[in-house]
């Protein structure tokens, strides 16, 4: 929903010095805690985990605290997919590919982008919302084609144990969303004092996690807004609640492109970026003429 540049910007320098090596015994390879912008926390852009966890390359911790929050008018994204996952509360949302609605606490908006799409969205009823907003890049096949909307009720989403999968699959539950790549995202609660396990498919070299409430131990404490990349090995991932906790996952094959950056793209190419801004100031054309911008 937040504009792709300007987080961008603010991000890269106060990141470099929130990132640590951790010791040679410690699964974890970098973290940080992120930049915030009021009620968004972004803990990944392309400018530094990005590069690393790419096909992910943007990640926002929201949390409103209860706090009033006009959210974000219609704004464009091409060449990237967006997943918004809410934990609570609930959030509006709106695309130019037709869809309007109300995305409650569990449920799920998955927007591929590709060649151009504005949306906008901002809090939904009343109380406080909590959730993550993930942008995963597109290889060149999807990144100039037709844009897609899903929109998932909670009750559509399938679970294994504590872990819904939101994309991909985990133990015995698949999403019903295509991914663009080969790639797991999860979002896991549990209770203090609970243990889950992640064993991550054997390609899967990219795996991170990002915690929105609570701490778990990995064995590393991790605590709420933190995010941490993982070294690739071919151990599971233990973790365990020190108290109520919730926390999102993701894996990937890696994404072998570049990351070329417009104000709202990324794309792998600066033909591709073109071609796709073109598009995109159409759109704007028409949606002003509409009365919408």
């Amino acid at each position: 929903m937040s504009d792709i540049k300007s987080h961008d910007k603010t991000a890269a320098g106060p990141m470099t010095a929130a990132v640590m090596k951790e010791s040679s015994l410690s699964r974890i390879a970098k973290r940080t805690r992120g930049q915030s912008h009021g009620p968004i926390t972004r803990l990944m852009s392309p400018s530094d985990f990005g590069r690393l966890l790419k096909p992910f390359v943007f990640l926002d911790l929201i949390d409103d605290q209860g706090k009033p929050f006009s959210g974000f008018g219609l704004h464009p994204h091409s060449g990237i997919a967006t997943v918004t996952y809410i934990a609570e509360g609930s959030v509006r949302y709106e695309d130019t590919n037709g869809a309007t609605g109300l995305l409650p606490a569990g449920g799920l908006e998955w927007m591929r982008a590709s060649r151009g799409v504005w949306h906008g969205g901002g809090a939904g009823e009343p109380g406080r919302t909590r959730g993550f907003q993930l942008w995963i890049a597109l290889p060149p096949e999807l990144e100039l084609g037709p844009s897609e909307s899903v929109y998932l009720a909670p009750e559509v989403i399938p679970r294994d144990g504590p872990a819904r999968v939101l994309l991909g699959s985990h133990g015995t539950a698949t999403s019903a969303i295509k991914t663009p790549s080969p790639l797991n995202y999860l979002a896991v609660r549990l209770k203090a004092g609970e243990r889950w396990s992640y064993q991550r498919p054997s390609d899967h070299t990219v795996l991170w996690t990002a915690v929105g409430m609570g701490s778990v131990l990995v064995p590393d404490e991790l605590h709420q807004g933190e995010l941490v990349a993982f070294r690739p090995s071919s151990a599971a991932i233990e973790f365990e609640a020190r108290s109520d906790a919730e926390f999102v996952l993701g894996s990937a094959v890696p994404h072998d492109y570049d990351l070329v950056l417009g104000s709202h793209s990324v794309h792998t190419s600066t033909a591709a970026l073109r071609q796709a801004e073109s598009r995109i100031s159409a759109i704007q054309t028409r949606l002003i003429q509409q009365g919408r911008l």
